[in-house]
């Protein structure tokens, strides 16, 4: 069954195209918009006009795309860029008139469980107990599971995007004691889900999303990670990126292997949240896992087709 799915997240927009079945699915189709809405969210998160007019007009071309594409009726879905934002509605609003399809907002746990299914689809059963890290622009969700569903399902406001915003604001590099604070406050969020993780004592650990995907080229010694699906990150490479990240600005960590010009000023926050994680979890290494939550979308939907808007409610 050919299927496709929207993400409105905070750097970019991207549409994914699969066939689903059965035995699980098999890429067709990936295209992605990129945004700038960290210029266009204030530090408490509310998104600007202009900030909504970008994400609208991403969000409706890739409907258009996923047509052209044998998809009529893509699932559009937001996450915490939207979620957070004290003018939700409005921003979903303005999404909405340029979709002909409902607009769904998923809570941060869902976010969670969904990236879960995914990430235990692509490990299988022979992974065991298994914690997933998945950090986003304004959240970070950790599962752990040891059958088909997660027993944990957390999501806290650790994204990269949003620690960059609230705690380097207006400091490029930031200063040792913004780093400083930032680390406590990264460790109090944690301190009661790693103290689950630890005590359930995952077989295997793996880390979805982006950042963590940057993270594992930045730290190997080539710069590239090796082949995709066997890339791994390692505690004591990733504190040695961190110390390097730090006194760079955002400017010039682009120029590192494995950084993107688009993430470059948020990496530090997300490289410290990743290490931090690790460490107080007591996990080293952690594989980097290709599917996230827009398998986890799809696959939730091609399998219970039925109950996709309680799966994904609408805002």
């Amino acid at each position: 069954m050919r299927m496709a799915v929207v993400d409105a997240g905070s750097k970019t927009v991207r549409l994914f195209v699969a066939d689903v079945g059965r035995h699980g699915l098999s890429p067709v189709h990936t295209v992605k918009w990129r945004l700038r809405l960290a210029e266009h969210v204030a530090r408490d998160g509310t998104m600007s006009r202009a900030g909504m007019g970008q994400l609208a007009h991403a969000t409706a071309a890739a409907c258009r795309k996923s047509r052209r594409w044998g998809v009529r009726e893509p699932i559009v879905f937001a996450t915490a860029v939207v979620r957070d934002a004290p003018n939700r509605p409005r921003i979903l609003e303005v999404i909405g008139a340029g979709c002909d399809v409902p607009v769904h907002l998923l809570p941060g746990e869902r976010e969670s469980e969904l990236t879960y299914l995914a990430a235990r689809r692509w490990t299988g059963r022979q992974a065991g107990p298994l914690a997933v890290l998945d950090i986003g622009g304004g959240s970070f969700e950790v599962a752990y599971g040891d059958g088909r569903t997660a027993d944990i399902a957390v999501s806290l406001p650790l994204g990269a995007g949003r620690l960059t915003r609230e705690h380097f604001a207006g400091q490029d590099p930031p200063s040792p004691s913004q780093v400083k604070d930032l680390r406590r406050y990264v460790r109090g969020q944690l301190a009661e889900v790693s103290a689950q993780v630890r005590d359930a004592g995952p077989r295997t650990v793996v880390a979805t999303s982006r950042t963590f995907d940057q993270l594992s080229r930045l730290c190997s010694p080539d710069g590239d990670g090796g082949t995709p699906g066997a890339r791994r990150l390692h505690q004591t490479p990733l504190r040695r990126a961190i110390k390097r990240l730090r006194r760079l600005p955002a400017a010039d960590r682009a120029r590192l292997p494995g950084v993107s010009a688009a993430r470059s000023a948020q990496s530090l926050a997300g490289a410290i949240v990743a290490e931090t994680a690790m460490r107080t979890m007591e996990v080293d290494p952690v594989l980097i896992c290709p599917w996230a939550i827009r398998e986890g979308v799809l696959l939730q939907a091609f399998e219970s087709p039925d109950r996709t808007s309680r799966a994904l409610p609408t805002g």
